[in-house]
């Protein structure tokens, strides 16, 4: 018997420990989740909407914006933030198409996410918080675009950022400051001289998919309806 009761105390004693790690695990993890966010909220102004705007028109399907993507972000080989299609249309005709991210307004990535992980900024970027993402995959399914990539190397969901690392320095992504012909354009729709709010003020446009009701953010010319499935 007084072998017994010793154990029984410590059985009781370890389930209470365990509990109480449980909850302080969870309490740290929302902690931490919560800290992630309000710290991204402070790095994020809201004062801009970033968009691009693509002629297909001015694209002969060079590569250049695929290569400087690929080392500009360190994407993995066999894998692409931002690609470009080849389409024949008419008579013969070859049509290139870049495609990639379109950093939707209401983009269907981010509900699926169990961990808000995927999010969309203050300044309209659909991102990635890698110290969040577990890998699911709910994100890379929902993408009614393509956009989104498992990264082996670092075991996340991964996308195009439009070099959001590079814009809050002044920079253009480096997709747009490759393109030899100037098919891509980049710019803040909020503000009415950038180079994208001019010429979508004057040019008709298309979009991707508008039929998903996910408001894409990247307005294109020339588009041809068969890149448009």
């Amino acid at each position: 018997m007084n072998l017994k009761v010793p154990n029984e105390i410590s059985r009781r004693e370890a389930i209470k420990a365990l509990a109480g790690s449980a909850v302080a695990l969870a309490t740290s993890f929302t902690a931490v989740k919560s800290g992630v966010l309000l710290a991204a909220e402070e790095r994020e102004t809201g004062m801009h909407r970033w968009a691009m705007y693509i002629d297909v028109s001015k694209c002969y399907g060079c590569m250049a914006c695929v290569a400087a993507c690929a080392a500009e972000n360190n994407v993995p080989i066999g894998s692409f933030r931002t690609w470009v299609e080849r389409h024949i249309i008419g008579d013969g005709v070859v049509v290139f198409v870049p495609k990639q991210c379109n950093h939707c307004e209401n983009p269907p990535c981010v509900k699926p996410c169990p961990t808000g992980a995927t999010f969309k900024n203050k300044d309209g970027l659909v991102l990635v918080d890698d110290s969040l993402c577990i890998g699911c995959g709910a994100c890379i399914t929902a993408c009614p675009y393509g956009a989104r990539y498992f990264n082996p190397v670092k075991g996340v969901a991964d996308k195009c950022t439009f070099c959001n690392h590079r814009i809050n320095r002044g920079l253009l992504p480096a997709c747009v400051e490759a393109c030899p012909t100037g098919a891509r354009v980049f710019g803040d729709l909020k503000d009415p001289k950038s180079p994208v709010s001019k010429i979508l003020a004057k040019t008709a446009t298309q979009r991707l998919k508008i039929e998903t009701g996910a408001e894409p953010m990247i307005f294109y010319r020339d588009l041809p309806e068969v890149a448009n499935r």
